[in-house]
């Protein structure tokens, strides 16, 4: 099996007239069946995909009733699909739903961190406010879990382990999606505490078109998917937050694209107009060469209109600034 190291650069980091650095990725586009469309690097090393399988960890939601027996709309199912950023509305949304529960920010075993976005973390700064598991940008993942196991009587207690039945559900959709015997799969546990399964890019980005094909999988799978993209098609800013690149991809793109991004470089899209799925790691694990890797490979196979990729183009090729403000460089595709 081939290193990392010994992957294609996929961005460059340009300052002046050099390339001041490289970043080496791997990444997968497959169709439902399981038909390589594009292929980049090694696509059957296993990889931790982290936040970037978030809708199809959400499926369990859906299909055993639990959505719909607390009334989960567009906004919650999109929560339980995002890595937000703190914002206030996201807040609010995650505290509305555990009540609606009967539980707390206390029942969230995802921990705090301070709110990924800026101005809400220095809001909380200027109001001498700690940030809680709320502000976690998991937690409506973890509310999601926390659902499932309240509407089948499970204890809420643990819901992270392994062997609860929560992450039982969870492990038997990947399985299903990706088509994979994962009993004997690299394990670890995510930022948020959830087991986390190394699976090869080849895999998961067929698992990703399922979920953007669904037809095959049976009515109830066939429901849940496109419910969960709808949600997330709905509700961009409720699976990202303001100024990312995921909500203004998925914006501009409208239903053609479903995107999500997750820790260590890792970032999948469904693609429903298509009927493919992808699956993106950089190798070092920077995020922000993710994302122009990502938009570069959507560009590439069709999926953003020209029009789309010019409005994105802030995002498809950043600029790298100085301290001053100073546009000094920029990211590209290589």
């Amino acid at each position: 099996m081939s290193r990392p190291d010994a992957d294609p650069v996929l961005v460059e980091a340009i300052r002046g007239a050099a390339v001041e650095s490289e970043r080496r990725g791997a990444c997968a586009v497959v169709d439902a069946q399981g038909k390589v469309v594009l292929a980049l690097g090694d696509i059957d090393r296993p990889v931790y995909a982290r936040s970037a399988i978030k809708p199809l960890q959400a499926l369990p939601l859906i299909e055993t009733g639990a959505a719909d027996a607390f009334g989960l709309g567009s906004p919650e199912i999109a929560l339980a699909c995002a890595s937000h950023h703190g914002e206030p509305p996201h807040v609010a949304a995650v505290a509305a739903w555990l009540e609606r529960l009967g539980l707390t920010a206390e029942d969230l075993e995802c921990g705090a961190h301070a709110p990924a976005n800026p101005t809400a973390a220095q809001a909380l700064i200027r109001a001498g406010a700690m940030p809680s598991a709320l502000h976690n940008n998991c937690s409506g993942k973890h509310a999601g879990f926390l659902t499932t196991a309240r509407h089948l009587g499970e204890a809420t207690r643990g819901y992270i382990d392994a062997g609860h039945p929560v992450q039982r559900r969870v492990l038997a959709v990947l399985e299903t999606m990706t088509g994979l015997d994962l009993a004997a799969a690299p394990r670890g546990i995510d930022g948020c505490g959830i087991p986390v399964i190394g699976i090869p890019l080849r895999a998961t980005a067929r698992a990703m078109a399922r979920l953007a094909d669904p037809a095959a999988r049976g009515e109830a799978r066939a429901a849940a998917a496109r419910r969960i993209l709808e949600a997330m098609a709905a509700e961009p800013f409720m699976v990202s937050g303001s100024g990312t690149f995921t909500t203004a991809a998925m914006t501009a793109a409208g239903s053609a694209v479903r995107l999500k991004p997750g820790a260590e470089g890792m970032f999948c899209a469904a693609l429903p107009a298509m009927g493919l799925g992808v699956a993106l790691k950089i190798a070092d694990g920077a995020a922000r060469a993710a994302e122009v890797a990502m938009g570069a490979i959507l560009c590439r196979i069709g999926a953003l209109d020209q029009a789309q990729a010019e409005a994105l183009s802030p995002f498809l090729s950043p600029a790298i600034k100085n301290v001053a403000g100073r546009v000094v460089g920029n990211l590209r595709p290589a």
